[in-house]
């Protein structure tokens, strides 16, 4: 685990620590007795809940910019729709999209995949077999 990491775990886990150095240090030494019936259960629930998140975090999902339009195409495999010698059309989803065949031809049927745009063309790469 990288630096970053390990600091991002701690700062999620930190309500943890405050809460449970809270109830059953300082508390107590106030003379406020916190039943476990209390304390157990609400611990409980926010390690779920870190346990939950952390995923997400760790993986820098707070940093990462949603992918929308071509850049969310990249890599998939598509279907042709209409030859592409090299220009034509090809079906991603339920969507029809032009693309261009940047090493030769591809045949209506054909699956190939998405390498790049240009604009709103797809830049696609015929399978080798």
């Amino acid at each position: 685990m990288n630096l970053g990491r390990i600091a991002r775990l701690l700062l999620l886990s930190a309500d943890e620590l405050v809460v449970g150095v809270f109830l059953l240090l300082i508390l107590p030494s106030l003379g406020i007795k916190v039943p476990l019936a209390v304390t157990v259960p609400l611990l409980a629930f926010l390690i779920i809940k870190d346990l939950l998140v952390a995923p997400y975090v760790l993986k820098g999902g707070l940093e990462r910019r949603p992918l929308t339009g071509p850049e969310a195409l990249m890599g998939l495999e598509v279907v042709v729709v209409e030859d592409l010698a090299p220009e034509g059309i090809v079906r991603v989803g339920n969507e029809l999209w032009r693309g261009v065949c940047i090493n030769g031809k591809a045949k209506r049927g054909e699956k190939v995949r998405v390498v790049g745009f240009r604009g709103n063309l797809l830049l696609l790469e015929r399978q080798e077999s």
